[in-house]
């Protein structure tokens, strides 16, 4: 006899309370293996994938794609025994089918529930076996009698490619425009990272095909009406990113001091340890590895307040996050125990993140636990700015762009590269002698790379 069981939306990380669900893996009436992944779904995190516990066939699908679930909400139902055998004579189906009600009994985390493996290959029952419904729409399957003949669910446009790596599309606006406009994303060639597939790509092709892309109504109502403009809702990434800046502003007291520093020695460093080959050293890199050594210094910006306890919380390792723009808004990826590595492996492993930020393959472990931050918003071509503490972190150092200006060197005016410093830091946590002292460190280093050697 079947079994169903009901597995609900799991907790897909640090303070994560709901998931947009972006694609079915699944449809009503198919039969899935025990862990096989049957969503993917966007969190403030990440887009990942979500793996079933349970193996049967699944009876229910709770969301329609681009709706969004909270925490522990029915996610599907699963028939377990119905297509494992159960009629077979002799035990062993009856303890497959034991194990399958039992499910993998890992913990979900948000990118799986066992180790990595080979995309698992799906079986479509037919007969008795299926438990047909409209997708989308739960239908609770208490016995497993033999249901009516069966009504095959409308196939959902395939969104995006997908073999043994990550999905070509990360965007929901991009899937949604192609929904609208009945594309089939697997026939497009992708400009992005790696064949990522982004707006503009959907927008060519729509436009190619002959179709307008969807925009706002026209209207000629009064002026005042066109005032309203698109609503676009705060969710997902953009939402998180809302609600965290706008406690940070709700409940740190920040402070800003910057400083210009002459980056040409800083430079002229970054070339020599680049010039004997391998991967090279990123000039954030050298900013990081600077950063770690002006926390050891000053351990008071690395941490952060508990308003509860009314205490300050100074942490023991340096966990760096640093910005990174993407096609689905700003990430921070986290490089974890930032003291304990060289200038070479910050640099490797800031490669690695941003690449996954990029690609869409960053897990929620990935942008969860940083200590302090690093910005690095020279990359848009600006000088300097007001950085935004990363709530809850205590201070965030941002980067301008290193250019090249007029600097009196060694008593003489001379074109020099120079760089903007501004640094940003909870008034809680220090003063400004603190804060003062960790920003003149940084630039001392900027400036002579050899007073890391001291500070070693």
């Amino acid at each position: 006899m079947a079994v169903v069981k009901e597995f609900t939306l799991p907790d897909l990380g640090e303070g994560l309370t709901e998931a947009e669900i972006v694609r079915w893996l699944v449809q009503v009436g198919e039969v899935v293996a025990i862990d096989q992944p049957v969503v993917e779904v966007e969190t403030a995190k990440a887009v990942v994938e979500v793996p079933c516990p349970y193996g049967g066939v699944v009876t229910a699908r709770y969301g329609a794609e681009g709706e969004s679930l909270a925490v522990g909400r029915p996610l599907i139902t699963v028939a377990v025994g119905s297509a494992l055998g159960s009629d077979a004579p002799g035990g062993g189906a009856a303890s497959a089918a034991g194990a399958a009600a039992e499910g993998s009994g890992n913990v979900l985390v948000g990118y799986g529930t066992a180790a990595p493996g080979a995309r698992r290959r799906r079986v479509r029952p037919t007969g008795a076996d299926r438990h047909p419904s409209p997708a989308g729409q739960p239908t609770p399957t208490p016995t497993p009698e033999p249901a009516p003949e069966p009504v095959p669910a409308p196939a959902p446009v395939r969104e995006a490619v997908r073999v043994d790596g990550p999905v070509a599309v990360i965007s929901p606006l991009v899937r949604r425009i192609a929904r609208e406009h009945r594309l089939d994303l697997r026939s497009l060639a992708g400009s992005g990272p790696d064949g990522l597939i982004l707006r503009a790509d959907v927008e060519r092709a729509v436009a190619a095909a002959g179709a307008p892309v969807a925009t706002a109504p026209a209207t000629t109502a009064a002026p005042a009406a066109a005032v309203a403009g698109e609503r676009v809702p705060l969710r997902g990434i953009r939402g998180a990113v809302a609600e965290k800046l706008s406690r940070s502003r709700r409940e740190i007291p920040d402070a800003t001091c910057w400083v210009d520093a002459d980056a040409t020695e800083l430079l002229a460093a970054r070339a020599a340890m680049n010039a004997g080959g391998g991967p090279k050293v990123s000039v954030l890199a050298l900013f990081a590895r600077i950063c770690t050594a002006a926390l050891a210094r000053y351990p008071e910006l690395n941490s952060t307040v508990d308003t509860e306890r009314n205490e300050i919380v100074r942490l023991p390792a340096v966990h760096i996050g640093f910005a990174a723009q993407t096609e689905r808004g700003l990430m921070v990826p986290v490089v974890k125990d930032a003291q304990t590595r060289t200038t070479r492996e910050l640099s490797a492993e800031m490669a690695r993140l941003t690449e996954a930020a990029r690609t869409g393959r960053l897990t929620p472990a990935d942008l969860t636990g940083g200590t302090f931050t690093l910005n690095n918003y020279g990359v848009f071509g600006v000088d300097g700015s007001t950085p935004i503490i990363n709530h809850p972190e205590a201070a965030m150092l941002g980067v301008g762009r290193i250019a090249a200006k007029p600097w009196v060197h060694q008593g003489e005016l001379a074109v020099r590269q120079v760089v903007q410093l501004s640094f940003t830091f909870d008034h809680r946590v220090c003063d400004g002698g603190t804060a003062g002292g960790f920003l003149r460190f940084v630039a001392d280093c900027v400036e002579q790379p050899a007073v890391l050697l001291a500070a070693v």
